[in-house]
């Protein structure tokens, strides 16, 4: 693998993120246990969640939305005020959690800056996703910032476009392999999955990749044996 540019996906790859919505959706969860079961109402919500994303998008605000409207199916419109409430405050204690950065990501990128252009290319919510770049302490690695609204090969093909950056150059680290691995492929460049222990439902597949640009690791560190 020889790219020129080396691009990050930020959640669950450089820090911890989806525990963070596990916490909150078993808060909801025991929230409303008299209107249904944990994984009755965990369905609920990402049903939620995926009908909403044309028109929300991918990140905090939009899943705090998702589940107040949940919220108002469990309990026939019928919810009180102070429990909205409580939906809210769930919403707004995800936002203020801390960058916890997963190991060896500094490590990695201290080897690799100044011998490639890093980026991160990332979906969420784009006030909340530089909050946690700053507060990282590592926006000094990247060239660039990327927060998109999806991650589809056209997604990538048009930020790649405006970076002036070939596909056959371009290579995508990330714990999804429905969105930082396949688009990537699609369009000509270098997947690299680094899998995390907890995966939100939306990002699975039920197939295996197989394909010569394509590799899986374990750790972060085993980028630098790729380049």
């Amino acid at each position: 693998m020889n790219p020129k540019v080396i691009a990050f996906d930020a959640d669950d790859t450089l820090w911890h993120n989806e525990p963070y919505f596990d916490e909150a959706q078993a808060k909801f969860c025991d929230l409303f246990r008299d209107f249904g079961s944990h994984q009755e109402i965990l369905r609920l919500i990402l049903t939620h969640q995926v009908r909403n994303l044309p028109l929300y998008g991918f990140g905090i605000k939009a899943f705090t939305l998702s589940m107040i409207e949940s919220a108002l199916e469990l309990t026939n419109h019928q919810i009180s005020g102070n429990d909205i409430q409580k939906v809210i405050q769930i919403g707004k204690e995800l936002l203020a959690k801390p960058v916890e950065l997963l190991p060896n990501v500094v490590e990695v990128l201290e080897a690799l800056k100044g011998k490639y252009k890093l980026i991160v290319a990332t979906k969420g919510d784009l006030k909340d996703q530089h909050r946690k770049l700053h507060d990282s302490g590592l926006g000094h690695y990247f060239h660039h910032i990327e927060v998109m609204s999806d991650k589809t090969d056209s997604d990538y093909q048009k930020m790649l476009g405006r970076l002036d950056i070939l596909p056959q150059d371009f290579m995508m680290i990330g714990n999804s392999l429905k969105s930082d691995v396949l688009p990537v492929l699609n369009i000509g460049g270098y997947g690299i999955h680094i899998p995390y222990h907890t995966t939100w439902e939306y990002e699975k597949i039920d197939f295996e990749v197989q394909h010569p640009n394509f590799k899986a690791i374990e750790n972060i560190t085993e980028v630098l044996s790729l380049v």
